[in-house]
């Protein structure tokens, strides 16, 4: 089978397998799994050789670790320090414990293996729990940010579990490896990331193109995976050592944007790789034994999280529904499970029996969930909480910090307003952190961009970009997309603001107009008009244009159009001075 005839496989079986377990409300992970099984050698084996496309698919690992690493901010990490450390730390080790215990006592385990078995299962699927509180509206609740604080300890906790896997294994490169190249190898990425990082991506963005920018990113997350891997340690932590700190770079939402499609399609393809090498004859031999642990494995994990918050005071309404949107497998189980079959760990039918679990656990969460739910909700309680942001998460987007975009965002800012600010030009950006602010490049014309910005969860969005193609463009595809937030959008021309009437703008403010009248009002009473002359004056003209500009968005005029009516408007204009005057005298 050739390359192209393979990638036609993958492709296909995702977009047939995803969307339909997505709409079964099951997850697209699971989606993956199942696609990956019917394509693998257990089902129609289209295509052999599942280990090579695993251990190419890995990749994918490597850039979401890369992804979770932006996202762990320090000052966020710092905020929920005491949620991460405790109701995490607890939720992790209590699990890993409870569930290493039952691996050694009832399955009759090696306590090396029993403990890699525990720590990996003990970990749920971060996107699967995540979109499972934001269906249920309950993501920002405080519940829901203590599930999240689980969540987070668990992100934290995958890479001292890889390399716990690689130093329990004999003769991987992490045992070779003398302990000095590893202390080197951390030591090099965390002064290239502090000092060398951000400078060379200004480089990128102030001369190079998006193509480059995309290349530029990729290339990051490529040199910290190798520079680990080289020193004897995981790549995966390469690549979230470099996320993190990237973490307040101003090119975080940028470098999300460029990693995120290849991010996507690479674990996709893991999942695929898994599902192709899973041993479903296990599951045909043993389907008690396979069915019985992963329900085992939900009431243990939904018993621990329901203790954990119900000591955090909350409810048990709350308690066990967080509790079971957290008690499946996660996809960081099949990574351990790999790492661990491949340094010889785990032997290989192990490994699938625990894959096996988790992925019949991602199955049976949802549904649970969903019935839990029903049953709840049928008691007449309120059906969900309000989905309110966090008061520290910005509610307010500005597309454009020139001198424009910067004004409106000094007034935010003495007001304890929150925003997040993007800004195409490098140079622009360099500058106005001299003064403290802080602004993220990035295209706001892209779609990608602004959603890892915020623009789903966004009140506000100030269109004060100086392209006025580029003004239009966000224009038109917020509110064709983001239908429901307020747009306020900067004017340069008359044109314009026709074009953004057409497109129903909420607010839009011609950029020249206010400081114009300004003038003309200065400069009639210096001529030597009154103050109250000069004002009138103004004020008719004012009304005069406006009633220029409605008829023009009412008739939607054209260039040519705009300019007979603006021959026609000046007539009419003299002619309302003319009659002002005569009334005066």
């Amino acid at each position: 089978m050739t390359i192209l005839t393979s990638i036609a496989v993958f492709l296909a079986a995702a977009v047939i397998a995803v969307p339909l377990f997505k709409r079964l409300r099951l997850g697209g992970i699971l989606g993956y799994l199942v696609a990956g099984v019917i394509i693998g050698p257990f089902a129609l084996n289209i295509i052999g050789h599942p280990e090579t496309i695993l251990h190419f698919a890995e990749l994918g690992v490597v850039l979401l670790l890369f992804i979770i690493g932006l996202e762990l901010e320090p000052q966020k990490l710092w905020r929920m320090r005491y949620h991460i450390c405790l109701s995490g730390g607890g939720q992790l080790i209590t699990s890993a414990a409870v569930l290493g215990v039952a691996c050694f006592a009832l399955l009759s385990l090696s306590s090396p293996h029993a403990l890699v078995i525990g720590l990996a299962v003990a970990l749920s699927s971060t996107a699967f729990a995540i979109q499972l509180m934001k269906e249920q509206r309950i993501f920002t609740s405080p519940p829901g940010q203590l599930g999240f604080a689980m969540l987070l300890m668990q992100d934290l906790a995958v890479i001292p579990i890889l390399l716990l896997v690689a130093g329990l294994a004999k003769g991987t490169s992490a045992t070779d490896s003398p302990w000095w190249l590893s202390v080197m190898g951390i030591v090099s990425v965390l002064i290239a990331g502090r000092y060398l990082l951000n400078p060379f991506l200004r480089v990128i963005a102030r001369y190079g193109s998006e193509e480059i920018m995309t290349a530029a990113s990729l290339l990051i997350v490529a040199a910290t995976a190798l520079a680990m891997q080289q020193a004897g340690l995981s790549m995966g932590m390469g690549a979230f050592v470099a996320g993190m700190l990237l973490a307040n770079s101003n090119f975080k939402h940028q470098l999300e944007a460029e990693i995120e499609p290849f991010k996507g399609l690479l674990l996709g393809l893991f999942f695929i790789a898994i599902g192709m090498n899973l041993d479903m004859g296990l599951l045909i031999e043993k389907p008690a034994f396979i069915v019985a642990c992963s329900i085992a494995l939900i009431v243990i994990k939904t018993s621990i999280i329901f203790v954990i918050l119900k000591f955090n005071k909350q409810t048990s309404t709350d308690a066990l529904r967080i509790g079971l949107m957290l008690s499946q497998g996660g996809e960081f189980a099949f990574v351990v499970m790999t790492q661990a079959t491949g340094n010889g760990l785990l032997d290989a039918t192990i490994a699938n029996q625990v894959t096996l679990v988790v992925g019949i656990s991602m199955a049976l969460t949802s549904p649970m969930v969903i019935l839990y739910s029903n049953l709840f909700h049928s008691k007449h309680c309120p059906r969900v909480y309000d989905d309110h942001r966090a008061e520290e998460e910005p509610r307010v987007i500005i597309a454009g910090f020139g001198r424009f975009g910067q004004i409106s965002a000094r007034i935010l800012a003495a007001n304890h307003i929150p925003f997040t600010a993007l800004d195409i030009n490098a140079e622009h950006i360099e500058f106005v952190n001299k003064f403290g602010n802080k602004v993220f490049y990035g295209d706001a014309t892209k779609r990608d961009l602004l959603k890892k910005a915020g623009i789903e969860e966004a009140r506000v969005l100030l269109i004060a970009v100086d392209d006025q193609d580029a003004a239009i463009t966000i224009a038109k595809m917020v509110k064709e997309q983001f239908p429901d937030i307020h747009i306020v959008a900067r004017a340069r021309n008359r044109t314009m603001a026709i074009e953004l009437h057409r497109l129903e703008v909420s607010y839009i403010v011609r950029e020249l107009w206010a400081g114009s009248l300004e003038a003309a009002d200065f400069l009639l009473q210096a001529y030597g008009y009154s103050e109250n002359e000069a004002d009138r004056m103004i004020s008719i003209f004012s009304r005069h244009d406006q009633e220029l500009l409605d008829t023009a968005k009412k008739q939607q005029m054209g260039e040519r159009e705009l300019i007979k009516l603006s021959g026609k408007g000046r007539a009419q204009l003299e002619s309302l001075f003319n009659e002002d005057a005569e009334n005066l005298k």
